[in-house]
């Protein structure tokens, strides 16, 4: 469902996807199957979504952004390109930067460029993210700074990977798995 108010201009937008009002995508932007894109989200060309993305209002996405399945996007979270940025100055290459499945980022979140946002990771409203991020790691603040780690069922886990009973975890196979005694 694509709505009558949006422009979009990619032909490689999987099926169940919707795009909602005043929302635009480039030619060269390829969108997965079964994605909300929400009112006033921009996406340019060399731009990927997996399948099962939510983009809540306000966000830009910009070139050289790839983001993997089951990606949940807060509103107006800011993605950048460019960390030199000049008015009328381009650079050759974009830089680039990569959501793995599976990450959830808060409200108003700012992602700088060239940075790897690994699996089930968790960035906190309001955070900016100057460095990669772990699998699993949950970071809040500016500059956003590690806290802990949280499963996939929403276990949450200490910088030590304990969870408040002591169980102990490790990244295994990248996936965080709970170590039996």
């Amino acid at each position: 469902m694509i709505h009558i108010s949006a422009d979009v201009n990619s032909n490689d937008i999987g099926e169940n996807t919707h795009v909602w009002q005043f929302s635009v995508i480039l030619a060269g932007a390829k969108i997965g199957k079964n994605c909300n894109i929400n009112c006033h989200v921009f996406i340019e060309n060399n731009v990927s979504l997996g399948d099962n993305v939510t983009i809540k209002p306000g966000v830009q996405i910009w070139d050289g952004i790839t983001i993997g399945n089951n990606v949940f996007i807060g509103p107006n979270a800011t993605f950048t390109n460019d960390i030199l940025p000049k008015s009328k100055v381009y650079p050759t290459d974009f830089q680039t930067t990569h959501i793995e499945d599976f990450v959830s980022i808060g409200a108003n979140a700012t992602i700088l460029p060239n940075l790897h946002i690994g699996k089930g990771a968790f960035i906190g409203a309001g955070a900016v993210v100057t460095k990669n991020v772990k699998p699993f790691q949950i970071v809040l603040g500016n500059p956003a700074k590690p806290i802990g780690y949280l499963t996939r069922n929403k276990v949450r886990l200490d910088l030590n990977l304990l969870d408040e009973e002591g169980n102990l975890y490790e990244i295994k196979n990248n996936e965080l798995e709970r170590l039996h005694d």
